[in-house]
């Protein structure tokens, strides 16, 4: 039983993929500096909101950070 973290752009930098067990979000040791308040969440594809997440079994997790461009 597992749930997959993923780190897109300039985050993966801090981070490959992880594989943590299921349960709530707050009790994963995530590594410096993923969180923050412009990072975006998308569960199974679906943007959340990290508060009082749990992930399931099977569950994929993406921290997208900010973007810009021109």
């Amino acid at each position: 039983m597992s749930a997959r973290l993923v780190f897109l752009g300039r985050l993966a930098d801090l981070s490959g993929p992880l594989v943590v067990a299921p349960g709530p979000l707050a009790a994963v040791a995530l590594p410096e500096g993923v969180l923050g308040p412009r990072v975006r969440l998308a569960l199974n594809g679906v943007l959340v909101d990290a508060v009082g997440l749990v992930l399931a079994d099977g569950d994929e997790l993406a921290f997208l950070p900010p973007v810009s461009g021109g």
